[in-house]
């Protein structure tokens, strides 16, 4: 249990900067840029590269090694495979959160939408 809420809470900063780097208004331009790039690049190393900022589990591994890095956070062992395990883990748990966040915004949008068609009934 003592390593369940670290891995938890790690996660967070892991799916919210996932997140908002592949999906949000904020980084609009760049996300349309990479994704040109990932359809027009002849080189398949260079397609790959900008693939990675317009997927979010894709991205987060990225971002979960630079926080492993700062934070040195490892699971069960304190060598090379605690922190394995920890960048599996964290991966895992940061995606779970992003799809929920998905999941949370299109039933959001449905709302909306809803209200609206009922809004312009009355």
């Amino acid at each position: 249990m003592d390593l369940i809420l670290p891995l938890l809470i790690l996660s967070i900063p892991v799916a919210c900067v996932s997140w908002t780097v592949t999906h949000e208004e904020l980084f609009r331009e760049f996300h349309e840029y990479c994704v040109s790039r990932t359809e027009k690049d002849k080189s398949w190393l260079s397609r790959k590269f900008f693939y990675l900022f317009t997927c979010e589990y894709c991205f987060s591994h990225y971002v979960t090694i630079a926080l492993l890095f700062i934070t040195h956070f490892t699971l069960y062992f304190n060598d090379w495979r605690g922190y394995v395990l920890s960048f599996f883990s964290v991966v895992f748990i940061a995606n779970i959160y992003m799809s929920l966040f998905g999941k949370i915004r299109i039933d959001i949008k449905r709302e909306r939408k809803t209200i609206e068609k009922i809004e312009q009934g009355l």
